[in-house]
């Protein structure tokens, strides 16, 4: 590994002195790190890769469908027949995706977080010798 990261040095190096590394986008501006210290170590490039492809986590997506479902519905009027029909169904997809989001944050039945505090629960009463 080290022989690699010599030659990339190299590289660099090469490219340097050569200047074909001087007009390059946002020379001499500082670089804009994302703050990723809540993000567990090993997932942090998986998020990076990620972000770069401008792919969102799903509970992202439904939260921003939800943010345009709620301008949609704010600026309908009711007056014909085609929009109370879009109202009704954008208050079903409005419904969906507030219950995916609730069931995501573990606030829903059976959401994840329930399932971990249970299991928690059951590993502390192990640990402290209780039998279940």
């Amino acid at each position: 590994m080290k022989f690699l990261d010599e030659l990339a040095d190299a590289r660099i190096k090469e490219a340097q002195e050569a200047g074909q590394l001087d007009e390059l986008p946002g020379a001499g501006k500082p670089l804009s790190l994302d703050d990723d210290s809540m993000v567990p170590e090993e997932l942090r490039m998986a998020y990076r890769v990620l972000k770069n492809a401008n792919c969102l986590p799903p509970e992202l997506q439904d939260q921003r469908e939800v943010e345009s479902l709620e301008a949609l519905l704010a600026g309908l009027d009711d007056d014909t027949a085609i929009q109370r029909r879009q109202r009704s169904e954008a208050e079903k997809r409005l419904a969906l995706l507030r219950a995916r989001l609730e069931r995501r944050r573990g606030r829903g039945q059976g959401g994840l977080m329930a399932v971990e505090r249970a299991y928690q629960e059951r590993l502390l009463r192990r640990l402290g010798g209780d039998k279940e």
